[in-house]
């Protein structure tokens, strides 16, 4: 009679510095929500922004609509955010001013051009935000293919312009300011985000909470009071305007939270490529429901930095597996133990780790 054999499943190590299945999932349910968050928001924002043309106010709108969401949630027990502390206070205010310029700047940008030239432009970042994640950060440089990718994005962003007929100095001005923000503040919130030890929440409440101080400085500099009584009270009560106000902040909510919890989650230049990438379906809205979008070759430019943007994803996917089949293979085994005691086999698999800690 042959001798009943059994195996001893032994779990396989967890290799540090990668994610379980859990994690992932986790992590892929962030990208998606910020994903959708930011394809949407620059058109609704250009939405906003044309029946509303107040960027200080609409802007401050948003913040404040996040602020009072997230501290009445939190008092139901619905989200758990942080407490508000001096110290904290301090150390996010930069972040926050930094953060209330890259929107303001964002905000003049659809004001004054089409959604394409701020997406080409938004394009244009993930090759800076890579150098300076580098040089700043203490990130290893991209690959060869990676950086491929970053100049096919970059490259789409430049044909863009050479094809945009609808230039004008004014946009581009605030183009040229938007970009040289976003690339900061990617990187330097970033730094923020994974060093201050505020939880999502947490993040989303200081950010527009803080975001608020700079808002009158905003209003008087941009001389909106006057304007706003001009433009004539009935027409900003309207429902034709309201709707859209009201739709932004909802999009700025989600943002908020996704935006955060994408940046704990992924690296700056990775965050940064998803920003663009999910632009795809922004295209595709804006030129289904009205006339402010580029021409034919604008649009195919246009398809070219979001082709990089796919490019870029493959070659990290590449990198990673041969990371993790890397470390897979350099795990060192003890040794394999087999007891056939009582016509029975027991097979056991120890690595060098678990071995020492018998």
């Amino acid at each position: 009679m042959m001798a009943e054999t059994r195996s001893k499943e032994v779990a396989t190590p967890q290799v540090p510095g990668h994610p379980s299945s859990l994690e992932k999932l986790r992590v892929a349910w962030v990208v998606i929500g910020y994903a959708l968050s930011s394809s949407l928001l620059a058109i609704v924002n250009k939405y906003a922004v044309t029946v509303f043309p107040f960027p200080a106010i609409l802007t401050a709108l948003q913040y404040l609509a996040c602020t009072i969401v997230t501290l009445g949630l939190g008092r139901l027990k619905v989200l758990e955010h942080d407490s508000l502390s001096l110290e904290k206070v301090l150390k996010f205010l930069p972040a926050a001013a930094t953060f209330y310029i890259a929107i303001w700047t964002n905000t003049q940008l659809l004001r004054h051009a089409n959604v394409e030239t701020f997406i080409v432009f938004r394009s244009s970042t993930p090759l800076l935000v890579a150098i300076a994640d580098s040089v700043f950060m203490g990130r290893s440089w991209p690959s060869g293919f990676t950086f491929l990718s970053l100049l096919t994005i970059f490259g789409g962003a430049v044909g863009y312009v050479v094809f945009d007929t609808g230039f004008t100095v004014t946009a581009y001005a605030w183009a040229w300011a938007y970009l040289i923000v976003i690339t900061f503040e990617m990187v330097y919130i970033k730094s923020v985000v994974m060093s201050i030890g505020l939880n999502t929440w947490g993040l989303v409440l200081y950010n527009n909470l803080l975001a608020l101080i700079f808002f009158p400085p905003a209003l008087i500099g941009m001389n909106e009071p006057s304007q706003i009584a001009a433009y004539g009270y009935s027409r900003i009560f309207s429902l034709g305007t309201l709707f859209p106000v009201a739709l932004s902040c909802i999009f700025g909510l989600t943002i908020s939270f996704f935006g955060f919890a994408a940046r704990k989650a992924v690296s700056a230049t990775a965050y940064t490529v998803v920003g663009v990438t999910n632009k795809l379906l922004t295209v595709l809205i804006n030129i289904l429901i009205w006339d402010k979008h580029a021409q034919a070759p604008g649009l195919v430019a246009l398809l070219v930095c979001i082709f990089g943007g796919v490019l870029y994803q493959q070659s990290v996917t590449q990198i990673q597996s041969k990371d993790i089949q890397a470390d897979i293979e350099s795990v060192p085994l003890k040794g394999i133990k087999a007891d056939f005691g009582d016509g029975k086999a027991v097979v056991e698999v120890q690595t060098a780790e678990a071995a020492s800690e018998e």
